[in-house]
């Protein structure tokens, strides 16, 4: 199911970022007038897709190709601690939320890296986001790691997470040539 969620997700953002390409005057008021807000739950993945949709369509500027666009989920450092002593404390339910959680965090990590390690065409974006923002910024900072020097240049990577995390990513990303945007979560 959750698999079916993300891959949604991933044709929903997809598809609002070519309607993006076909913008006019009035869906532009439309689109301001009715800005989505940040989650509060880490589990709605529409109200999550709705709002990064928004800030990466807010971030396009002359993108005119379709954006990469993944969606991180949320995995806190408490939650593979909290799964790793849940042993002792006689939780089964906790181990087997933990390690969903991780094996989906595996896949987009495994998405990103492939998409990196094949690089992406001048012209496009790569856009990451999600509840949390250190694990947001961790995905992309061990994805850039692998990224050959100059081979992002003229792709614009967009995280979108909190300023804490922004200096890092920024100085994973640097070395690949590509145009880093931040957008404060």
């Amino acid at each position: 199911m959750r698999k079916f969620l993300f891959i949604a997700a991933i044709a929903l953002l997809g598809t609002i970022g070519l309607s993006a390409c076909n913008d006019n005057g009035n869906q532009a008021n439309t689109a301001t007038e009715a800005k989505a807000t940040k989650p509060t739950d880490p589990n709605d993945i529409k109200g999550w897709q709705a709002y990064l949709t928004q800030i990466v369509q807010d971030n396009l500027g002359n993108i005119t190709n379709t954006p990469y666009v993944y969606f991180v989920p949320d995995v806190p450092v408490q939650v593979a601690a909290a799964g790793a002593s849940a042993g002792a404390a006689g939780t089964a339910a906790t181990p087997a939320s933990a390690s969903s959680a991780e094996e989906t965090l595996g896949r987009v990590q495994d998405q990103i890296n492939t998409v990196v390690q094949a690089t992406v065409l001048p012209g496009n974006m790569l856009a990451a986001g999600g509840p949390n923002s250190a694990t947001t910024a961790k995905v992309l900072e061990n994805a850039f790691n692998q990224a050959s020097p100059g081979s992002f240049k003229g792709v614009v990577v967009l995280f979108i997470g909190d300023k804490a995390d922004e200096a890092a990513v920024k100085a994973a990303i640097d070395p690949s040539g590509a145009t880093f945007k931040f957008a404060q979560m």
